[in-house]
């Protein structure tokens, strides 16, 4: 596979100053709307801060008022941001054909990962058409010969190893050696009480979206960045920030962006977010809350302690570190995260709706966690 870029591209362009970057992006957008045209894109607009930022850009800075922003409502978003969207104009509403609740209910809970919840839906609906009776699901993929194993259900016993399904071909001797992906510590999930599903996206944000671009023939320009996850970094390295080729062609133009860079742009140019973001303050601890990392371009100026400028610290709201799906529990479980714990203080109702049992009308969440603490430990 070819790519468009390289990391040390991604590393040298996140060590750039915002202004730099700014330039830069303007100029993706403006190659994406000479392509497309004016009444050929749309801003996708979910009232975070990133795509906040991104719509100010194209809007303001760029001066193309007429570009219509696209939201989709789908129901799980922070009343707040709600509120912050309907003070915009020229906005398209989006809304799904299912609810929340229809889809778990017909697919599955979005707990720990796309990928993970992925492997897991996927292993369950084998092994259900390959357990013998007397035989818990669990045991069943254990007895199964790894090198007869689809691909997700090996990736998440650990069994999936450089070479695997071409052993049978008698291509390649036996290395031993896990894949990088590999998801053995959800091993547990196959016996899941509650079924696991990543379709909840796709369903709820993805197709009224895919709707909308082939009833309008618009091309979206989104506010991703190649730092959020490892998937959206592949994209961007195949791709670059416009992707002309693909199938759905789109503009990513912030992709070599950082949060740090996301707080600067608020706070410099003195850009309304959110409200349920709090204010942008320094971070006295030095680090980034909300992607949990610092990239280059935050750590410019501290080589040495002796060049520390209290001026450079970092950037963070006061408030929530994210705004997507409420109910979300996609990374719940890692250190850093405490969205459910916010929730219960600054948003009761819908901690409540989310905790409360089926029976009683909820989601029934607080069944769903107790079980991952007791079974895995990872909530």
């Amino acid at each position: 596979m070819e790519y468009k870029h390289t990391l040390s591209d991604l590393y040298q362009m996140q060590s750039l100053p915002l202004e730099a970057k700014i330039r830069m992006t303007e100029y993706r957008i403006r190659q994406f709307i000479e392509e497309y045209g004016r009444d050929g894109v749309y801003v996708s607009f979910s009232g975070g801060k990133y795509s906040t930022v991104l719509l100010d850009i194209v809007r303001n800075r760029m001066n193309y008022p007429d570009i219509p922003a696209v939201f989709v409502d789908t129901g799980l978003e922070y009343p707040e941001i709600r509120q912050f969207v309907k003070s915009f104009d020229n906005v398209t509403w989006l809304r799904p054909k299912m609810t929340f609740k229809e889809v778990i209910d017909k697919y599955g809970y979005p707990f720990i990962s796309k990928e993970v919840t992925d492997c897991v839906s996927a292993s369950v609906a084998f092994l259900k058409k390959n357990v013998k009776e007397g035989e818990s699901l669990l045991e069943c993929a254990r007895r199964i010969d790894k090198w007869d194993k689809p691909k997700r259900l090996a990736l998440l016993m650990g069994e999936f190893e450089k070479g695997w399904g071409e052993k049978k071909k008698g291509n390649v001797e036996k290395v031993h050696e896990k894949s990088r992906f590999s998801y053995d510590k959800y091993e547990f999930l196959i016996e899941s009480p509650f079924p696991l599903s990543p379709l909840c996206c796709n369903i709820m944000k993805k197709n009224p979206v895919h709707d909308y671009e082939k009833q309008s023939g618009r091309h979206g320009i989104t506010g991703q960045m190649a730092e959020e996850s490892f998937l959206r970094l592949r994209i961007w390295l195949k791709n670059g920030c416009n992707s002309f080729d693909s199938k759905n062609p789109i503009s990513n133009p912030l992709s070599f962006w950082s949060n740090q860079d996301i707080l600067e742009y608020i706070k410099t140019y003195n850009i309304e977010i959110c409200s349920v973001y709090g204010d942008i303050i320094e971070d006295l601890t030095g680090t980034d809350e909300v992607e949990g990392q610092l990239t280059i371009s935050d750590m410019v100026g501290f080589e040495n302690m002796k060049d520390f400028d209290a001026k450079k610290l970092p950037l963070k709201t006061s408030g929530c570190t994210r705004t997507g799906c409420m109910f979300c529990g996609f990374g719940c479980h890692l250190n850093n995260d405490d969205r459910f714990v916010t929730m219960k203080e600054t948003h009761p109702a819908q901690y409540d709706y989310i905790m409360r049992k089926k029976e009683e009308g909820g989601l029934n969440y607080k069944e769903i966690i107790d079980w991952l603490n007791e079974n895995g430990n990872c909530i």
